[in-house]
Order: C-alpha cells, then sequence, then structure tokens
C-alpha cells in the first residue's frame, strides 16, 4: 500500500516546464543508481535535461504525453509518463515509460501508486490497451503484480546503466 503522504498529479503544460529540472535531476540520479532506462553513464545534468527538454516537453505541450509525479513532503520522489502518440490505427493504446523512483524513496508503494494513477489517466482518455517494456528484474515483478502479461523476451536487447553487458528486456501489455 502506497504511504499516505505520496501526492500523485498529472502535470499540466505550464507546471511541467516548472519541474523540468527536478525531474532531470531524479532521472540522473535513477541512472547513476544503475536504472535501466535508455541511458549509460556518464549521464549528467545537462543529458537530463535535454532528453525532458527535447524528447518529452513537445510531447507534453502537444498533449500526446502526460507526466505524472509523486512527491513525498514537497519533494519529487518518482514519475512515469503515458505516452498516447500512437498512430491513427492504435486509438485505443498508450505506452507507458520512465517508470522512475528515486533511490531514497524506493520500496514506499510509490512505483505502484504512479501506475495506478496511469492507468487512470489512461481509461480517462480512451486508451484501454496499455504497453511497456523493461529489463527483466524487479520493476517486471513489479507490472505483473498490477496485472501486465508478458509477450515476450528480447535477448540482449539494450546495455545496462553502466554500459557493461546487455540486459534481456522483456515486453508486456495491459487491457484496461
Amino acid at each position: 500500500m502506497a504511504d499516505p503522504a505520496i501526492t500523485i498529479a498529472t502535470l499540466s503544460p505550464n507546471d511541467y516546464v516548472e519541474h523540468e529540472v527536478a525531474l532531470a535531476e531524479l532521472l540522473r540520479d535513477c541512472v547513476a543508481a544503475g536504472a535501466s532506462v535508455n541511458f549509460v553513464m556518464p549521464f549528467g545534468l545537462d543529458d537530463s535535461l535535454a532528453y525532458w527538454r527535447d524528447k518529452v516537453s513537445p510531447a507534453v505541450q502537444t498533449g500526446q504525453r502526460d507526466v505524472l509525479t509523486a512527491h513525498v513532503d514537497g519533494r519529487l520522489a518518482g514519475t512515469v509518463q503515458l505516452d498516447c502518440g500512437t498512430p491513427p490505427n492504435q486509438p485505443h493504446r498508450a505506452d507507458v515509460s520512465k517508470l522512475l523512483v528515486h533511490p531514497a524513496f524506493r520500496r514506499r508503494g510509490i512505483a505502484r501508486a504512479l501506475m495506478e494513477a496511469l492507468e487512470a489517466n489512461a481509461g480517462r482518455r480512451g486508451r484501454r490497451l496499455l504497453t511497456l517494456d523493461t529489463a527483466t528484474d524487479d520493476a517486471e515483478a513489479l507490472y505483473r503484480s498490477l496485472g501486465y502479461q508478458r509477450t515476450g523476451i528480447i535477448p540482449g536487447y539494450a546495455l545496462d546503466a553502466a554500459g557493461e553487458c546487455f540486459l534481456d528486456t522483456v515486453i508486456m501489455y495491459k487491457t484496461l
């Protein structure tokens, strides 16, 4: 169960801009702690800011992507994204991406609370099929506990955050 002190919010385009630096710090800290989320060390704040500004912000501004945040005692503790920028023949589907929880806040129900809020957003947006990919690790266990189904594994799909070895990736989905 999530800690009652956790506050989940979906950032408006204006709120998103105000949170960019905190989101960049969160991503940088998660990658430094070994999170397998597409980036390899060295990965600094400038690299992280570039991701949020160049890749995420345009989609938030056009309404194609929701960025959800979790705060604990006023501090950004986690985030997840709902990407609704799907092709015309997939208006019922969305992608889940970048579920991040700061290492100092893990094992407190934040990831679960973020995913439950993301699923509620998806439903409000008429998205009934969610897809994601993740390393075959603890994250997969969380997604399975939330009802996501494994479709398959791609061996050696991506480098780990240290850039030292290749990790397998599992593709998952959930019908809402």
